[in-house]
This record gives C-alpha cells, sequence and structure tokens, in this order.
C-alpha cells in the first residue's frame, strides 16, 4: 500500500505557482533576514512558471531538456537573476552565458555528475520546472529516499494535513529536482534508514518557526527541515524552506550537512 501511495503522491500539481508567489511575498514581509533571498526566488517564479507551461504543452522528451532549457527557459533566469540576485551571482551567471557550454552544463546536472555552486544554481533554476512538469511514476520506488518520479534526493519533509481534527497526516519527502511529494516513514533518517529515536535529533526554533524544525541523524549526520501543516496551513514547504536559513545554520553548527541543499545553495 506505501508504494502505491508513493506513486500517486508523485503526481505533478496542476498549477503551483499562484500558492508559491504567495507564500513568497508573505514570508519576505515577515522575515527580514530573507528578504533577499526570497526577493530573487519571487523573481524567478516567473520564468520557472513560463518554462513549466511550455513543457506541459510541448512535452520534449527526456533526452532533449537540455536544448529545451537553453533555448526556452535560460534567458528568462538570467533576466530574473540580474534584475534580483546578489552581485556575486549576477556575476557568475554572466560569465556562465558568455562562456560556457550550457548545454552541456544542463546534462551534466541532469545526469547527477558534480558542477559547481554557481552552474548549479543555473541548471537547476532551468531544469526543475520542466522536470516537475513532466514528472510521472509508473513503478515503485528504487528505495524510499529517492524520489520514484526522478531518482532525486528529498529536499524537505512534511506533515500533511489529514482532514481529521485529531488525525496525524502522514510524513512526506518533496523531491529537490521535480518538487513531487511521496510517502515516507515517520521517525525516520530520510538519508540512511536510521529509526532509533536516541539518535535523530531534533532541533526547533518554535517561537520564529513554529511550524518547522531540524530533523537530524547521529548516525550519518545529515538533515532536512521538516514542516507541520497542522501548525500553519497556508505553509509552502518549497518556500518555507528559504527563510528558515537560521535553522540551517543551527543545524550545520552541530556538525550537520543538509541531504540535498535548496536552489539558493543553503
Amino acid at each position: 500500500m506505501q508504494a502505491l501511495d508513493a506513486i500517486l503522491s508523485a503526481t505533478p500539481a496542476t498549477d503551483p505557482w499562484p500558492a508559491r508567489r504567495q507564500r513568497t511575498d508573505e514570508l519576505a514581509s515577515r522575515y527580514p533576514h530573507a528578504a533577499e533571498m526570497l526577493r530573487l526566488y519571487r523573481a524567478l517564479l516567473d520564468p520557472m512558471a513560463d518554462a513549466f507551461d511550455a513543457a506541459r504543452a510541448d512535452g520534449p522528451a527526456h533526452a532533449d531538456l537540455p536544448l529545451f532549457a537553453v533555448q526556452r527557459v535560460l534567458p528568462g533566469i538570467i533576466d530574473a537573476t540580474i534584475e534580483a540576485g546578489p552581485s556575486v551571482l549576477r556575476d557568475g551567471v554572466i560569465a556562465l552565458f558568455v562562456s560556457a557550454d550550457l548545454e552541456g552544463l544542463m546534462r551534466r546536472w541532469l545526469d547527477g555528475e558534480a558542477v559547481l555552486p554557481v552552474e548549479t544554481y543555473l541548471a537547476r533554476a532551468c531544469i526543475s520546472p520542466l522536470l516537475e512538469a513532466l514528472a510521472q511514476s509508473t513503478s515503485p520506488p528504487a528505495d524510499p529516499f529517492h524520489c520514484p518520479a526522478c531518482g532525486g534526493l528529498p529536499q524537505v519533509s512534511y506533515h500533511a494535513l489529514s482532514g481529521e481534527p485529531l488525525v496525524s497526516g502522514p510524513r512526506y519527502l518533496l523531491c529537490s529536482r521535480c518538487s513531487q511529494s511521496w510517502i515516507f516513514s515517520r521517525m525516520t533518517c530520510a538519508s540512511c534508514g536510521e529509526s532509533n529515536g536516541t539518535r535523530l535529533p531534533i532541533y526547533q526554533e518554535a517561537e520564529r518557526f513554529p511550524h518547522a524544525r531540524v530533523d537530524g541523524c547521529s548516525t550519518c549526520r545529515h538533515y532536512l527541515l521538516t514542516f507541520d501543516l497542522r501548525r500553519d496551513s497556508r505553509a509552502v514547504p518549497i518556500v518555507d524552506e528559504l527563510a528558515c536559513l537560521p535553522l540551517d545554520l543551527y543545524a550545520r553548527d552541530q556538525g550537520l550537512t543538509k541531504i540535498a541543499p535548496n536552489l539558493m545553495g543553503n
């Protein structure tokens, strides 16, 4: 049953972009420490949404995604980065645009090869909305730690609303590459599978982030952020994570490494 649930939960959303825009605006005004990062993310949402719609309309094959990304998505991502990004990122993106093999870069990222941080940012911003638009799963995941739609690592974890006041909703992992979700065991490390509660430290800053926490693992020394939608039903985990940089910094101080950094590299 869990395998079937995982397949069904990995279906792409019809239009996730309005909720992401609204939540980004809301959090940018609530958390001054994250305003610059959220301003950039807000600028990226329009070209990413256009990429999502173009992929839905044209249905490019997986092998054609790198060229599709360069021709149809990259110009908008670069414009948004120049408009709203910090100077170091702007300079890095411009340098890549004028000198790099951009199609090759997209392909290397898509194939899971290691690339530099600014290359990761550019490739991920261009290709992730395409993967999200085209995501589908027809078989159970190879293992519970990777997305059943694209094989990506989890970005965040979240507890969904159950629809019943006294019933806890399931825990999901959300993919760092295609933003699809799949069901995962509650008290289990999303990196190594550790399930001994004494090896799974939890860190929280309840006053500032009442719906968010760090789920760490003393066995593999990895962590991810978990969001409880029962505490904030307006939360959009992929957006809220960007505002929770203080939790990331605390986790790093404890010697933990994030399973998958977010789009901004945190």
